[in-house]
């Protein structure tokens, strides 16, 4: 039996919370479908790519143990049944998990060069700093969260192709959703956030003023696509309804009647969907 207070032991479970597994694997497949898709067929056989998807998912696993490091006390009202560190993981494994993983997810950076390196070393500084500092500032967080997003698509072309057009359109395109998503996340986290006397969109501004926001964020990005479409993409009309329009217009519905934590979580689910959409959309070109 097990004393009341003593904390469980470690298990797999556990480090698949912490690290969010179900992200990583998102970002394994974007990387492999731009490398594959956007860039050629011949990319799959290249042993740098796989060096990249795994410096790259290892840097982002340090990031999500960090934020989970310095927000015990936010999670604990928002989300208490996904807390892992202090539970089944000790402060400072995790600690010791994050600055791990991150020497080694720029190391590998190195085996491909000093640009990869050096990009892997300034997101695992951001992540500490989001982490740290600046989630609890008003957009802030959520542009460096947006950012570094796209960047893990963009990165693909500094390895292959700094100049492909087609891969800075998704990135473009990922930046965009994940920062929409990011402050939809903060409407959900709006309670611990504001108790910890955090500053996000959502407490400044009213629920209400960053609904409006998040619809003008939509409309420029809607038209940034059509754009960049015609300009490099070319994808036709029927795709970019059923993979962007269509799930955009649902959410921005979704997200006018949405008023409760389980709404916004729900919304921040379908943003994530669209994401992996507009990846998926990457095997029709």
């Amino acid at each position: 039996m097990r004393m009341p207070g003593s904390r469980q032991p470690f298990t797999i479970e556990a480090l698949f919370k912490i690290t969010r597994f179900w992200n990583l694997a998102i970002i394994v497949l974007a990387q492999v479908f731009t490398a594959y898709f956007l860039v050629g067929p011949d990319t799959i056989l290249v042993w740098q790519l796989y060096v990249l998807t795994l410096s790259t998912t290892v840097i982002a696993a340090a990031g999500y143990i960090i934020n989970d490091y310095y927000d015990v006390k936010i999670d604990l009202i928002n989300k208490p049944e996904r807390v892992v560190v202090g539970k089944s993981i000790r402060r400072r494994y995790a600690l010791f998990f994050h600055w791990a993983l991150s020497i080694i997810g720029v190391a590998l950076g190195f085996l491909l060069s000093w640009k990869i390196a050096a990009i892997n070393f300034i997101t695992g500084f951001l992540l500490w700093w989001y982490s740290n500092f600046l989630k609890r500032q008003p957009l802030a967080g959520n542009f460096v969260v947006a950012l570094l997003t796209g960047l893990s698509v963009y990165v693909v072309a500094v390895l292959f192709d700094p100049f492909n057009k087609l891969i800075l359109s998704y990135s473009f395109f990922s930046f965009f959703i994940t920062l929409v998503r990011e402050i939809i996340k903060d409407m959900e986290d709006l309670k611990g956030d504001n108790t910890f006397g955090c500053q996000t969109l959502p407490i400044l501004w009213g629920i209400r003023k960053t609904k409006v926001f998040i619809y003008v964020l939509m409309l420029l990005h809607l038209i940034a696509i059509v754009y960049l479409n015609s300009l490099y993409i070319g994808l036709d009309s029927w795709i970019l309804v059923v993979f962007i329009f269509f799930p955009i217009f649902f959410l921005v519905l979704q997200l006018a009647t949405s008023d409760t934590i389980k709404d916004f979580s729900r919304l921040s689910l379908y943003s994530k969907i669209i994401l992996l959409l507009g990846v998926l959309s990457m095997a029709i070109l």
